[in-house]
């Protein structure tokens, strides 16, 4: 990791966006580790930590006591509600550093994220909606990547990352020409949208980034459009 006098935090996507990989034991240790070495914080955005795709509980920071941490998330994705602003920072840590954290996070709400009343007086209802969409996500998201692992199965030239939560999955592609220029032929001959890799800061061409949330057969029909496109 490159560190330098102004570096002030770490920040983390638990699992990441879009490869969907979540922090090891083992990683949290070590970062826990770096972050006491050169006294930095961690900040950790969990909106995915509910959607592992083995069901499995991840361990969410919230509990991380060995570091100044600001754990994120909000309604926007666990409770399937882009469009109800509501979202929240639990920190934890020595406890000095955290007193004073929340000192000046209370400024920093009270001056620019004022809440609005209707959706606070409903965040209750709408936290209890994760348990009713939350199974229902998790159910699209495992079809729509059992599809694409059995139509990746009959051709050689595509594969996708290993995912281990999250929305999304990344293809590995062959590298013809720029993931940008390759994202809009396929939306020019297949009407079908996928992000180019470098939307995602991928530091080279050849991987396309695609949506688990798409209706099973829309999916089908958009991947095999996707493949015969790239296996031509």
């Amino acid at each position: 990791m490159a560190v330098s006098g102004k570096t002030r935090a770490v920040v983390l996507v638990h699992p990441n966006n879009p490869t969907g990989s979540y922090v090891s034991s083992c990683e949290r240790e070590l970062l826990n580790s770096f972050c006491g070495e050169h006294g930095l914080a961690l900040v950790v955005d969990e909106v995915f930590l509910d959607s592992p795709h083995d069901h499995a509980t991840r361990i969410s920071f919230t509990s991380n006591r060995h570091s100044l941490t600001f754990t994120l998330s909000g309604l926007s994705k666990i409770s399937g509600l882009p469009q109800m602003k509501l979202a929240w920072v639990v920190t934890t840590g020595p406890q000095k550093l955290v007193s004073e954290a929340i000192g000046r996070l209370e400024v920093i709400a009270d001056t620019y994220l004022s809440l609005s009343a209707p959706v606070q007086l409903a965040a209750g209802v709408l936290l209890e909606q994760r348990k009713k969409i939350q199974p229902l996500l998790l159910e699209r998201v495992g079809t729509d990547l059992a599809e694409l692992d059995r139509q990746l199965a009959n051709q050689k030239s595509c594969e996708r990352l290993n995912v281990e939560g999250g929305w999304y999955a990344v293809l590995r592609v062959p590298v013809t020409r720029s993931d940008e220029d390759l994202a809009i032929d396929l939306l020019r001959e297949t009407s079908v949208m996928l992000h180019p890799g470098h939307f995602f800061d991928f530091p080279s061409d050849g991987y396309l980034i695609l949506s688990l949330l798409t209706p099973p057969a829309e999916f089908r029909k958009g991947i095999e459009k996707v493949l015969q496109f790239l296996n031509r």
